[in-house]
């Protein structure tokens, strides 16, 4: 059949001849049509979509759907990663949402930035503080597929705007409990309105850009996170010193939150498969799509690699300011240290890391790749185990000098942030566009059931009962001294210093050859009280069990490295799939006729 004699040089729309003659665009305009089409007759911007024609769209198209088509033709070829292709509304929703992002994770960690004071007013032990961000990411977690679920299927800019407008409320009301009880109710329904917002999100980008132009963009949009946890400490801290009370820390996110608010309502709602990835518009089930993630190796190994990086940096973003402080106080002249000090400079801290971090792991990735195909989950490997000996020695040095501590804090975190930007990428190329949705959802879920939900009341729980431990045996040395045994070990020590000296010279004088005794220590301990925790005791409780997480470090060291083994087929499966989708995306029905039945079997096989 020749082309040319039956269609014209430019012709967007398959007619129904090209339709039979091509198999892929047969099969798929058979399917149900359950996603948005940009118009009558217009050609889906993804393979993803299921339908290619309505059933009652006709041969000919007006000019004004043909002009349109023309339009959504240019935004397609545009070059990948094209400054061009990035318009100012773009730009505009990029800019909304990392600064949503921002005051999100910046209202997760204030609470981090105070817990020594709100410890204090609730009479809270270690394991009930841990529980107060356990909560919170537990219902988060639990609520993550539920908002996912409808942002599939109705306006994703309302549903943030509500998540926000909920999260900033309840973040508000929070600040005037007076009950541990309800505040740690109130902080579960922060969770509630978080979910809303980070499971959209991240899926409206998706939408408006691809190829690398739309790994940039995520990477912009995870890079909020480390910087702001920084924030929180930061205006957390301060905030609550000027207005000395912890609960003014709590008043300053509600308020970006309602202006975050106006802002979401501002922003473009691109339809859902304006780019690959969307998978409510996918051929295939999602009892499918969950298999074949299962299946993918480097998918679940550089997952669980994140899932451990996840649960170090959760314990260490919420017990690290409190861990320093008490560290610190252990040095002359540290007595009088105030908290919100500390947390201003770990938060500082882990702001600049995070600055620094996530555009150097992006860097190295895009460096490295092109000669090491296994770059990528070797950078986070290395992240990880570097992070190691640098975390574990800011544990032992925070009690001896003070300077040291605070760099290798700094280096330990900017190690662990290489792994966000790069893990992005991994599921980006490891994963076929129309099931990248799906990927993203699994991963959060992971991430925080088996990460950051349960580390911080983990640590809190060890902690706890090392503490008791400790306290056991304080209180033993006690009793015995109360007994009397110290004194009579002491006489008898004594008496045997004495004959000795005695025997050894004739000389000395009783007087001055005695060893006078004391009851110092006896009298110290017969005052102390078992049930009261020393700022020691709080302090290497809370070291011993921060330690456990350098051996998740090696955990996640290990899932990165065994991911480097299986990275180059699972890439190249999803590579080829990209490559017919995008042949079977062009406009051209020349280009279509071009397409081959077997190259069309097999993407629908993928």
């Amino acid at each position: 059949m020749s082309n040319k004699s039956q269609y014209p040089t430019y012709q967007p729309i398959p007619t129904t001849t090209v339709t039979m003659d091509n198999p892929a665009m047969t099969r798929s305009t058979s399917s149900a049509d359950d996603g948005d089409q940009t118009g009558a007759g217009a050609l889906p911007s993804t393979y993803s979509s299921q339908q290619l024609m309505p059933p009652s769209d006709s041969d000919s198209v007006d000019d004004t759907e043909r002009q349109r088509q023309r339009q959504n033709s240019a935004t397609i070829d545009c070059a990948p990663g094209a400054r061009r292709c990035v318009t100012r509304s773009q730009w505009f929703t990029v800019g909304v949402l990392c600064f949503v992002n921002l005051i999100n994770y910046m209202d997760r960690f204030t609470i981090a930035g105070v817990l020594e004071d709100i410890q204090k007013d609730f009479q809270m032990p270690d394991d009930d503080a841990g529980l107060l961000q356990t909560v919170f990411v537990l219902s988060y977690m639990v609520c993550a597929p539920i908002f996912g679920y409808l942002g599939d299927r109705y306006s994703r800019r309302w549903i943030m705007a509500i998540g926000v407008l909920l999260w900033s409320t309840t973040t508000l009301l929070g600040s005037f409990m007076t009950g541990s009880g309800w505040f740690m109710t109130f902080r579960a329904l922060v969770g509630i309105g978080e979910a809303s917002y980070s499971t959209i999100a991240p899926t409206i980008i998706s939408d408006l850009f691809v190829h690398d132009l739309r790994s940039k963009m995520l990477a912009v949009f995870y890079f909020a996170i480390p910087v702001g946890s920084g924030f929180g400490y930061i205006v957390g801290s301060e905030t609550a010193h000027l207005a000395g009370n912890w609960r003014w820390a709590l008043r300053v996110t509600p308020i970006l939150g309602i202006a975050a608010v106006v802002l979401i309502m501002l922003i473009k709602d691109p339809e859902r498969g304006e780019s690959e990835g969307s998978h409510n518009l996918s051929t295939t089930t999602y009892t499918e799509d969950v298999k074949y993630l299962v299946k993918n190796r480097s998918f679940m190994l550089s997952t669980a690699g994140f899932t451990c990086v996840a649960f170090v940096a959760g314990a260490l973003a919420w017990w690290g300011p409190k861990f320093i402080y008490l560290g610190l106080k252990m040095q002359p002249g540290n007595e009088n240290l105030i908290q919100n000090d500390v947390s201003f400079k770990f938060g500082a801290i882990t702001m600049i890391a995070g600055i620094i971090g996530v555009p150097l792991g992006s860097f190295l990735s895009t460096k490295l790749v092109k000669g090491f195909p296994t770059a990528d989950p070797l950078i986070c490997a290395f992240g990880l185990i570097l992070s190691i000996p640098l975390m574990t020695g800011a544990m032992i040095l925070v009690s001896d000098n003070t300077v040291a501590t605070y760099i290798l804090i700094f280096f330990g975190q900017l190690s662990l942030n290489m792994n966000w930007a790069i893990v992005a990428d991994i599921l980006l190329y490891v994963v076929v566009p129309t099931r990248r949705s799906t990927a993203e959802a699994f991963q959060i879920l992971i991430s925080h059931a088996l990460g950051d939900a349960g580390s911080p009341y983990l640590v809190g729980v060890l902690s706890e009962a090392i503490k008791k431990h400790l306290r056991t045996n304080v209180h033993r040395a006690s009793e015995f001294v109360n007994s009397g045994g110290l004194e009579s070990l002491s006489l008898t020590v004594v008496e045997a210093v004495n004959s000795t000296i005695a025997n050894a010279t004739t000389t000395l004088t009783p007087s001055t050859t005695t060893v006078p005794t004391t009851t110092t220590s006896a009298a110290t301990f017969s005052g102390y009280n078992h049930n009261e925790d020393t700022d020691l005791t709080k302090f290497e409780a809370l070291q011993y069990a921060l330690f456990s997480t350098c051996f998740v470090e090696v955990l996640g060291g290990i899932f990165f490295l065994i991911t480097a083994a299986f990275i180059i087929s699972d890439k190249r499966k999803a590579s080829q799939a990209i490559r017919v989708f995008e042949l079977t995306d062009i406009t051209d029905c020349n280009n279509i006729e071009e397409i081959d039945d077997s190259s069309s079997s097999k993407n629908m096989d993928i």
